[in-house]
This record gives C-alpha cells, sequence and structure tokens, in this order.
C-alpha cells in the first residue's frame, strides 16, 4: 500500500491524460514526456479532460499500484496546461487538498506544526 514517508515528490501530468492508459502507458509517458523515472519514489497523477477522474502511478520495492479515484459530482481542481510543458510538482499536502475536492493554493490552509511544538 501507499507509504506516505517514503515518498519523494508528486508530479502532476498538464493538461488531461487518456484514461484507457494503464500502468504500461502511463510509464511511458513518465520516461518519454517527463524524462522522469518511473521506478522511482515518485507519485505520478494523471487526470482526465472532464477533470472527474485521477490516475496515480507508484512503483513500490517490486511492482507498480496504479490508483484510480472517480468523482460522483464536482471537478478536480486540475492546473490549467499554460504556457510551461512537463510534470508540475506539488506537495504530498497539495495532492491531499486535490483529492478532497480543494484547490491547490489554499489561502486559509492550517499552518503546518512542527513535532516539537507543544500546545
Amino acid at each position: 500500500m501507499l507509504n506516505a514517508s517514503m515518498i519523494e515528490s508528486v508530479y502532476l501530468a498538464r493538461g488531461s491524460t487518456d484514461m484507457r492508459k494503464s500502468i504500461d502507458g502511463l510509464a511511458i509517458l513518465v520516461q518519454m514526456e517527463f524524462n522522469l523515472d518511473p521506478f522511482s519514489s515518485n507519485l505520478f497523477v494523471f487526470c482526465n479532460k472532464q477533470r472527474n477522474k485521477l490516475k496515480i502511478l507508484h512503483w513500490d520495492t517490486n511492482g507498480f499500484w496504479l490508483y484510480y479515484r472517480r468523482l460522483e459530482r464536482g471537478k478536480f481542481h486540475w492546473p490549467s496546461n499554460h504556457a510551461s510543458s512537463g510534470p508540475y510538482k506539488i506537495s504530498r499536502r497539495q495532492l491531499n487538498w486535490l483529492l478532497d475536492g480543494l484547490s491547490l493554493e489554499q489561502k486559509k490552509a492550517h499552518p503546518v506544526v512542527s513535532a516539537k511544538t507543544v500546545i
């Protein structure tokens, strides 16, 4: 399963991706279009044109995981496909916002509290 402590970075594929692609097709996209290693400890996130489906590709020790999320109502707040090419790097926290249906730029998000802080 997904071990958050083992994730190095999270990359979003700009624009839309054909959701008929499976593990091999998405891994080729990561290699050829992103110039990144799909066998790394990164997460690679893809979204369809309607922005209601996501796929996440993740390598774990000796095989790939392919996570799939479909919204019954609403849309994911997917970043626009403007000027810049290649993947869009986000934090794990931003990924959680995205999966919860929130924008990647949360103006009123709670600050990150360190483990040493006692309230």
